[in-house]
């Protein structure tokens, strides 16, 4: 379990490095001013908030709730993470439009990110059940 927690966490690190350096990349090319704070901190935050998604994934392996549950939950404890984040660090200024307007794009990139993987694994299993009954 602590292995597997590790793994995650390094796996989230990577894909908050990944999308700062995305964010670096369109700064430079577009000659934002920026001070060295700010893109530490906004790192860091990548980072927490990388280890986050990394942990929060366990929420899917209850298996005493249904996925709908398992969702829900998920969702609302992910944008009340990212939106607590990214206030703090002004990634999102604190006006009720540019909050409303955040949480809407969250859960369209959460829902796009859902089905993609709720289709992935429901093509893994159709392929499992297969190769299972083919053996029989």
């Amino acid at each position: 379990m602590i292995v597997e927690a590790i793994k995650r966490m390094m796996t989230g690190i990577a894909f908050g490095g990944l999308i700062t350096f995305i964010v670096l990349t369109i700064i430079y090319f577009n000659e934002i001013e920026t001070t060295i704070f700010y893109v530490w901190a906004s790192m860091l935050c990548s980072f927490i908030i990388g280890i986050y998604f990394g942990l929060s994934s366990f929420i899917f392996e209850t298996n005493d709730w249904s996925l709908l549950k398992q969702t829900i939950i998920h969702l609302i404890m992910s944008i009340s993470f990212y939106l607590i984040i990214a206030l703090i660090v002004g990634w999102v200024p604190l006006t009720i439009l540019a909050i409303l307007w955040t949480c809407l794009v969250f859960i369209i990139f959460y829902a796009i990110m859902w089905t993609g993987y709720y289709l992935y694994y429901k093509r893994i299993e159709k392929s499992m059940n297969e190769s299972l009954s083919r053996k029989d």
